[in-house]
């Protein structure tokens, strides 16, 4: 066991709000925020990234013009077929649905162009975003992710992504499209009809009526369907995740429930905004159709009366189809441009956030070569949300290079804290924490913690192969590098074992090794890294007698050519330690080795005695 850890597992458990209400109480006020921005402003964050391929969004932009153009010419030359198609017995007749056929050809080019380059533009700018947006969650410290599940992050970068790309490369072409149609018609039937056009723009106001009507209430519903989605696919999250937990304590059925009622309130939304967009829609269309309806009638008119020609009531009557099946898309893309939008703004909420560490202005370089010195003077440390609980107080420490240092304390004691400290995961109240002589808040990060090889009691591994995860500590390592420390860490025989080897797939997280193998593999990966100060968590913690002994050994070879750091539970492994700190409450009470500390008689005594003299193993 580690000791204290980010505010997570425990907190229900002390009468505090969990990270499921915490997560609850955020959406609630990021929902009220959304409620006070307007419609559609959250987009205009795509603005720079469209600019990245403005060359190619201007070709969109001209053969979008131009299909919309042949579109509408379809009318004229229909126009001409009849009122001179039909002349002197159709001696022209040929000549006009060649021309008619020219047009639907090009018509049939401009749109196969047009959907080429807008699509190739959307998803261009959807790639800049995934990675831009993923860049920018791999920058975010610890204290981020106490407040916001994983399975909420992967929501923004997949569902409200994959909303934003459909408005990008499908709803953003056929709005433009038809709101150049209802411009270009609107001209062409006042050049048509005057009068009739007259009547139909009447119409207007009654469309631009639910338009605003219900266009404000779709877009809360979405943001809101969206939210409780996002809540949804974040315990399905933590639920997959511990699936071994969950099936163990027979919790399958809970789980099932849970998610279930979260994707039915999901739905409820959901159905809620498909009926207010439902509506809008069959509003919008019926008024257009309706006044469409009236003024052709009133157009059949004027044709008995011989004012207008019977090719010119054709005309006008495609152009109304054209501009009404024009206005009632644009209200269906109104709902998309809303739900994108809503998309966006979680999305540039995420983008926004800003790490609470990272490198100052003008970062103080680490001096070359490495000396392997760590210190910490007076550190005070409370992990965020729990100021009332240090986990620190006033601790102190300096580690020389090349020397080992063994932290042992009872569970709780602030051991891992330190580890987490010197690797910069987080920044102390108070105090000041050095590497090389340099303060690490002065320092980049990045180069801080290129100083550290790291093996956490977890040992997290990657879906890769078994080289891959062991050159994730050096990208830059080769086979026969690979091959050194994987021996060294007693890795290799179970790695040659494998179907094909290093380059065996080891599956999510490397669940298809053992808990020890996935160990082995991790101190190989701490080994092949080759930086100066070791961190040991308990490294050897999952591992049996026998392959413990092994890679202790290969370790205590490890540990004679850096600094080191270990965090020890069962104290037989750190009993050749240069010095023993020992913990209690977040400060040192005990420092030595352990014959001293053992004549001390204080807390390492008694430790020690539960587990040399009483027979036991106890993890501290």
């Amino acid at each position: 066991m580690t000791d204290v850890r980010p505010p997570s597992d425990s907190a229900e458990a002390r009468g505090r709000p969990g990270v499921g209400a915490l997560l609850a109480d955020q959406m609630d006020e990021a929902g009220e925020r959304r409620e006070k921005r307007r419609d559609i402003r959250p987009l205009g964050r795509l603005w720079p990234y469209l600019m990245r391929h403005k060359v190619d969004a201007a070709i969109a932009g001209v053969w979008l013009i131009l299909s919309t153009a042949a579109s509408l010419a379809l009318t004229a030359t229909a126009r001409g077929a009849i009122d001179q198609g039909f002349e002197n017995g159709g001696a022209h007749i040929d000549r006009w649905f060649i021309l008619l056929g020219v047009n639907a050809a090009f018509l049939g080019l401009a749109t196969a162009v047009r959907y080429f380059y807008v699509t190739k533009t959307g998803e261009r700018v959807i790639a800049d975003v995934r990675k831009d947006l993923f860049r920018r969650v791999i920058t975010l410290d610890p204290a981020f992710f106490t407040s916001m599940r994983t399975g909420e992050v992967l929501s923004r970068l997949t569902t409200d992504i994959q909303l934003v790309d459909t408005l990008l490369t499908t709803s953003v072409s056929f709005a433009l499209r038809n709101f150049l149609t209802l411009i270009g018609g609107t001209i062409l039937l006042f050049i048509v009809s005057p009068k009739l056009t007259g009547l139909v723009l009447l119409a207007v106001p009654l469309l631009l009526g639910p338009l605003f009507l219900f266009g404000r209430r779709v877009r809360k519903l979405t943001v809101e369907s969206q939210d409780r989605f996002a809540g949804a696919v974040g315990f399905a999250g933590e639920s997959v995740d511990a699936i071994e937990t969950v099936q163990a304590f027979g919790r399958e059925a809970a789980a099932d429930a849970r998610f279930g009622q979260a994707v039915e309130e999901a739905f409820g939304v959901s159905l809620t905004r498909m009926r207010a967009r439902a509506l809008m829609t069959a509003m919008i269309i019926t008024v257009m159709f309706g006044g469409v309806t009236l003024v052709l009638w009133l157009g059949a008119q004027d044709v008995i009366a011989g004012r207008m020609s019977p090719g010119s009531l054709l005309q006008f009557v495609l152009l109304s189809v054209f501009t009404a099946g024009a206005v009632g898309a644009l209200g269906e893309s109104w709902g998309d441009v809303q739900k994108a939008a809503g998309a966006m703004e979680r999305i540039d909420e995420l983008m926004r956030a800003q790490p609470s560490i990272a490198a100052p202005p003008a970062p103080v370089a680490l001096p070359e070569p490495p000396l392997g010195e760590v210190s910490m003077s007076g550190v005070h440390f409370a992990y965020p949300g729990r100021p009332d609980l240090p986990a620190l107080k006033g601790f102190s420490l300096t580690v020389r290079p090349g020397e080992t240092v063994a932290l042992v304390g009872p569970s709780g004691a602030g051991k891992s804290t330190v580890f987490r400290l010197l690797l910069r995961f987080y920044d102390p109240q108070s105090g000041v924490v050095s590497v090389d002589g340099v303060d690490v808040r002065r320092a980049d990060p990045v180069a801080v913690r290129d100083r550290f090889a790291w093996v956490s009691q977890e040992a997290p591994l990657f879906s890769g192969s078994a080289l891959e995860n062991i050159r994730f500590g050096r990208e830059a390592a080769t086979l026969d590098e690979a091959r050194e420390v994987a021996e060294e860490a007693q890795a290799l025989s179970f790695i040659e074992a494998l179907p094909e080897g290093f380059d065996t797939p080891l599956g999510e997280r490397g669940k298809s090794l053992s808990g020890g193998q996935r160990q082995r593999l991790a101190i190989a990966r701490a080994l092949v890294r080759q930086s100066p100060i070791l961190l040991l968590d308990e490294a050897t913690s999952a591992l049996d007698a026998e392959n413990e002994r092994l890679v202790q050994t290969a370790l205590d070879q490890a540990m004679a050519q850096r600094t080191t750091l270990v965090i020890a539970h069962r104290l037989a492994t750190v009993l050749n330690a240069d010095r023993i700190v020992v913990m209690d409450e977040g400060r040192v009470v005990e420092e030595g080795t352990h014959a001293e500390l053992t004549a001390k008689g204080g807390l390492y005594a008694h430790l020690a005695q539960l587990q040399f003299k009483g027979g036991e193993t106890k993890a501290f």
